[in-house]
């Protein structure tokens, strides 16, 4: 699979995001980096018209990610970048991360 930004409402990632934004694109070559499926959703410029990603994160500001595999929700890219590459990247527990997948984290 080749990560890609979709339109399924089914990836597992949704990332909030603005055009041309560096900490946005700062989140997107991680995302495809790891080779992750998410979808990307554009937010509105205007900083007080967010409502979407206020809703989502409690904030207004992006780069947001919503990871449903996980149930993490997060802001700010530096942030998102540790959190990607502590969870998907090479270093990653992924049997610790496939355990959440597969039965939210119960244990």
């Amino acid at each position: 699979m080749n990560a890609a930004a979709s339109t399924d409402p089914d990836a597992p990632i949704t990332f909030y995001r603005l055009q041309a934004c560096p900490f946005c694109e700062r989140v997107t070559r991680l995302l495809e980096e790891y080779d992750l499926e998410y979808t990307s959703r554009f937010v509105e410029p205007l900083h007080s018209r967010r409502d979407v990603v206020k809703r989502v994160a409690g904030v207004r500001t992006v780069p947001v990610i919503v990871d449903e595999t996980t149930g993490v929700t997060m802001a700010e890219s530096a942030n998102i970048a540790e959190y990607l590459e502590s969870t998907y990247g090479e270093g990653a527990d992924t049997e610790a991360a496939q355990a959440v997948a597969n039965d939210g984290g119960a244990e």
